[in-house]
């Protein structure tokens, strides 16, 4: 990173559970028919402007109308993503009342729902907690369920203690309550609980540290994660294939480490045979180090997830393979760790890449770029993707750029960014197209090399102008910055959780489902 930076089986009972996931003891998700419980812990959406309707309407006669007083003495409104947490209310251990708004409710709004309650579950010891849902969609019910999912995620892994008690919070059931019933379980388990599996799987990839998580360890976690998924298979590139083939420039990367580069090749193949693959290509720097052009010390332990770029279309082949999407799709991850030693690449290098295009080194630190490149070059050479989208924790200018809100999008086919801008608006995946002009090549020409490998300004802009010079001109490209949104140091959002947020496995599902699926 440049410093500037599921078919579903018949037959099931009225209560599903869905497998827990990986990282955490998490709670199990089931569904069951529409009612009122009588005790324990209850959580119940509100609209802003009628919050005495729907289930809270049921709720509060079960309590009496102590739950009415409650919302009045809090002047609670219900306004979107507020939260009024009432203990003790009638027979009840605990009633929570998250707020939707007044705007219509939509799958980012049932998922955000979803999230903020899932959240409150993975911190709550309560062994079974009821959500009542009085919608009769079964969509409706399974986009909660999937917010939930994606809300309750953590990383206790390492952690040695316990909770309290030593209880840990966040485990036994959340139950969604709907008069969907077994349709919403089904739906759930069919469309939404294999991509929450795939986002899981992604995000704990990512929060690995670099001491577990390497271009060959990671190769074996994706192996592990998609094996028995129909219709898969796996290629593994290593460094005597990497050589064979002429790829200097992932080399040159992984070469001052000890831990050699790895291309990680997965092909799902669920649709017609023959229609072109859907191609997704990730940047997969296990750890960025900057090489000889090194990093400061001040933040480096984040560049452990410098390789959510990889981590996450290793997760969207889970999802589509998951969930048996009707298509066609490749995802490559590029995978090498950026160290310093004596072995490494230094700044001034000239590299040939597969393509035969040469460039030079102006910093080792730009090296997302220079992976990026022989993977973009082998995907089209070997598949000849329909389109292709890489995505990559790029540079530090698209954060200045755009904050925490949007990923960057660079793309020369209009249509492409447009499908992707309302894939990101239907996954909650945001992203911002940027300007991708020709005269950013001016900053990246040398005078010994076909190219420089950085300079020149925009940063952002210029480094997608690097990368496209080895895309084919006339195939639909898309290059995804996305520096500002794989980790969310405090705070979180609600179905992403502080820490790794696995950005792109929901936006590509989302793409795949609205373009793709016909």
């Amino acid at each position: 990173m440049s410093r500037h930076r599921f078919a579903f089986v018949a037959s099931i009972s009225l209560l599903i559970a869905t497998v827990a996931l990986p990282a955490a003891a998490q709670r199990d998700i089931r569904f069951d028919a529409y009612a009122v419980p009588e005790t324990g812990t209850v959580v119940v959406p509100v609209r802003e402007g009628n919050v005495a309707s729907g289930a809270f309407a049921d709720l509060d006669a079960v309590t009496g109308g102590a739950l009415q007083r409650a919302v009045n003495a809090a002047d609670f409104k219900g306004r979107s993503d507020s939260r009024l947490d009432l203990p003790g209310i009638g027979n009840f251990d605990r009633v929570l009342l998250i707020g939707v708004g007044k705007d219509a409710v939509n799958p980012r709004a049932l998922e955000d729902f979803g999230g903020l309650l899932g959240q409150d579950g993975a911190r709550s010891a309560a062994p079974r907690i009821e959500v009542l849902w009085r919608g009769d969609e079964a969509g409706a019910a399974s986009h909660i369920a999937f917010g939930a999912a994606l809300g309750q995620y953590r990383f206790d892994k390492y952690r040695s203690s316990n909770d309290g008690d030593g209880a840990r919070a966040g485990q036994g059931e959340l139950v969604i309550r709907t008069p969907a019933g077994a349709a919403a379980a089904a739906d759930y388990a069919a469309e939404w609980q294999p991509v929450a599996e795939a986002v899981a799987l992604s995000r704990d990839l990512v929060t690995e540290p670099g001491n577990v998580i390497w271009p060959e360890t990671f190769v074996e976690r994706a192996r592990e994660s998609l094996a028995g998924l129909p219709n898969v298979s796996i290629e593994v590139l290593d460094e005597k294939d990497m050589e064979r083939l002429g790829m200097g420039s992932i080399l040159a990367v992984g070469q001052g480490s000890p831990r050699p580069p790895r291309m990680l090749v997965m092909r799902y193949n669920g649709g017609n045979a023959g229609d072109r693959p859907v191609a997704f290509v990730g940047k997969g720097i296990t750890f960025d180090t900057g090489g000889i052009s090194i990093k400061g010390s001040s933040g480096m332990w984040r560049m452990k997830y410098d390789m959510t770029g990889a981590a996450v279309v290793t997760g969207a082949i889970k999802a589509l393979a998951g969930r048996g999407a009707p298509v066609n799709a490749v995802a490559v991850a590029a995978l090498a760790e950026n160290m310093p030693s004596g072995t490494a690449s230094r700044p001034g290098d000239v590299i040939r890449t597969a393509s035969g295009k040469t460039y030079e080194i102006m910093s080792t630190d730009a090296e997302g770029r220079m992976v990026l490149v022989d993977a973009l070059w082998y995907v089209q050479d070997r598949d000849d993707p329909a389109v292709v989208i890489d995505i990559a924790t790029l540079t530090g200018a698209i954060v200045g750029a755009l904050g925490g809100d949007h990923a960057g999008l660079f793309s020369r086919h209009d249509d492409l960014a447009a499908q992707l801008t309302a894939a990101g608006e239907a996954s909650g995946d945001l992203v911002w197209r940027m300007p991708m002009l020709p005269s950013y090549g001016t900053g990246l020409r040398s005078p010994i090399a076909d190219l420089r490998n950085g300079g020149g300004s925009p940063s952002a802009g210029t480094a997608a102008h690097f990368i496209g010079e080895w895309i084919d001109k006339d195939r639909p490209w898309a290059h995804l910055d996305i520096a500002g949104m794989a980790w969310i140091e405090t705070g979180g959002k609600p179905t992403s959780p502080a820490g790794a947020t696995a950005f792109g496995v929901r936006l590509f599902d989302q793409y795949v489902r609205q373009n793709h699926e016909n």
